[in-house]
């Protein structure tokens, strides 16, 4: 292809021969493709390459940056074939795939994507650049798809390197891991996942086996998003390779498993120590792991950086403050109800305090506080730890989480006879709390005389500083979303356009929405009457209650958020 487009080029008089044969010697010494090379001399442009290619073979050429392909499309073609025959599925119409190539005439790729998909191929050329950009786009991070499709040639050159699993030390060093070029290709491949993840700040890494694929899945700014599917021969390997970096029991598959990973990372010169938390699960076709990334750096201790508004924070920091009582955040898993808990243990934690927590599983180790894991298997568990807390002569009591009548019975009783008690629950919102903690079976009265403050809480992405742009929105739209009329005069709705900062999803980050509920007067005789949450919710907004909605639409109005984000993530 290399020489017979350097003729077809020289025939079109687009560069000269002289020029092509010194781009044939920058091809030598720096490698390549020619169309590459000429273009990093200056000699033609991309485009210029795919306008003769199109019309020497007949095969109709396309700009890939205005085309928007559907998800269930590209995972027809794995980002590692993408990455290394530079294509790109367009569409599939019946038995027919199209895709985007650079070389029309690669009869190799188009015959493996036909027998990899079970579809006839009909190609179509778009520019390198083009090509690259959209892989990036629409898989993610191509620097990991190249080195992942590099461990690949080594597992199909090496079968048995593939199989080959070794232990590591407590703490397995993970700048030197992802050096090791003379060990086995699978642990290799493990590496590439784990700091894979790390590089695009995911929170979660799913690796999940199916009847006829095996997928690597990374949570993003709470957003699953697809990053590789290696072969399915890999998957007893895989599963190994984790479990023996986790200390878990590789005989055992048919009972789930947790443990954890220790990671010491060299990343821009600075060495950070990371943690994996480890999940195994028996699924139908092999064994699901969840590994949830626990960064340190990540972790905001600060409650003025969490996201409260100012009034709400106010409010929470007066009740955290008291001496005896109980504090509850509720909302679902992965809302952030952990990074509250321990942002508040820190503003309380000083020499003359004594804190203890019962956490299942303790996620970050903090200084000065005694923290007690929970273990099931032995008889620990919340109602255990709370009832040895009591005997420990404790100030503050953290409980990870209250899940039966009987931890629920000894939080409150802690409360009531001279401890603060911090918790969590999993509720919609603020004011259903009190209908839940009666549910488990607490008396009405010691659920009033307990509970100072419930702050519900949820996560919504941030829109991405580096492509933010405003978006027209219809009034309509906005009043729908709870805007008052007089509001929709003066809001400005932002979105994120989408770029390399962001991998074009428009989003970088995420951003709390907080609703506090302090428990006054007023409302304790709203409980002992035993009222029902909604009449819960209405004395609370009369006392000035921020409810999640309405701190999401101040978040859009201050462009933090979409409007998008807190519509999906909350109700009116």
């Amino acid at each position: 292809m290399s020489a017979r487009l350097g003729e077809i080029l020289i025939k079109e008089n687009l560069i000269t021969a002289d020029q092509l044969k010194q781009a044939i010697e920058y091809q030598k010494k720096n490698s390549g493709r020619l169309g590459t090379c000429l273009m990093k001399l200056g000699f033609v442009r991309d485009d210029e390459i795919t306008q003769v290619l199109s019309r020497q073979y007949g095969v109709p050429s396309i700009n890939l940056k205005y085309y928007e392909v559907e998800p269930a499309v590209i995972k027809l073609i794995p980002q590692e074939t993408a990455v290394r025959y530079q294509v790109v599925p367009l569409s599939r119409v019946g038995a027919t795939l199209t895709i985007a190539m650079t070389d029309p005439t690669n009869v190799f790729a188009m015959d493996d994507i036909k027998f990899m998909t079970g579809f006839n191929v009909e190609p179509v050329v778009a520019s390198e650049s083009d090509i690259n950009d959209a892989i990036q786009k629409f898989y993610g991070d191509v620097s990991s798809g190249e080195e992942l499709n590099k461990v690949m040639k080594d597992l199909t050159a090496d079968d048995d390197a593939a199989l080959e699993i070794s232990a590591e030390e407590d703490e397995i060093d993970a700048a030197s891991l992802e050096r090791a070029a003379e060990e086995a290709p699978i642990i290799k491949l493990v590496n590439l996942i784990l700091t894979d993840a790390v590089k695009r700040g995911a929170s979660d890494i799913h690796v999940e086996p199916y009847e006829k694929e095996l997928r690597v899945r990374l949570r993003i700014d709470g957003i699953l998003q697809n990053v590789m599917s290696p072969p399915l021969k890999l998957k007893d390997a895989i599963t190994s390779r984790i479990k023996i970096m986790s200390k878990l029991d590789i005989s055992e598959k048919r009972l789930p498993q947790d443990g954890r990973i220790m990671l010491k990372y060299m990343r821009d010169g600075k060495k950070k120590d990371l943690d994996f938390r480890v999940s195994t699960v028996p699924t139908l076709f092999g064994e699901k792991i969840v590994m949830r990334l626990l960064d340190k750096e990540n972790l905001r201790l600060d409650m003025t950086k969490l996201g409260f508004e100012q009034k709400s924070l106010t409010m929470f920091e007066r009740q955290i403050l008291r001496p005896y009582g109980m504090v509850l955040v509720t909302g679902p898993t992965g809302s952030g109800k952990t990074n509250t808990l321990y942002s508040s243990v820190s503003r309380l934690n000083t020499p003359e305090t004594n804190i203890m927590t019962a956490e299942d599983p303790v996620e970050f180790q903090l200084a000065g506080v005694n923290q007690v894991q929970m273990k099931d298997q032995i008889g620990l568990n919340f109602a255990t730890a709370l009832r040895a807390f009591l005997r420990q002569d404790p100030n503050i009591i953290l409980v990870g989480e209250i899940r039966d009548f009987e931890t629920a019975e000894i939080a409150v009783k802690a409360a009531l006879t001279g401890h603060l008690v911090l918790s969590t629950l999993h509720t919609n919102d603020a004011p259903s709390t009190i209908s839940r903690l009666m549910n488990m079976g607490i008396e009405p009265f010691l659920v009033a005389t307990s509970v100072n403050l419930i702050c519900a809480q949820r996560l919504v992405r941030r829109i991405c500083a580096g492509c933010k742009e405003p978006l027209e929105v219809p009034e309509q739209a906005l009043l729908d979303a709870g805007y008052t009329a007089e509001e929709v005069k003066t809001t400005t709705v932002y979105q994120g356009k989408g770029c390399a900062t962001c991998n074009n999803t428009g989003y970088k980050g995420r951003a709390g929405l907080y609703e506090v509920m302090e428990i006054n007067d007023e409302l304790r005789e709203l409980i002992l009457v035993g009222a029902s949450a909604i009449e819960l919710k209405k004395k609370a907004l009369e006392n000035g209650m921020i409810t999640l909605r309405r701190s999401g639409l101040t978040k859009v109005a201050s462009g933090q958020t979409t409007l998008e984000e807190v519509l999906r993530e909350t109700v009116l």
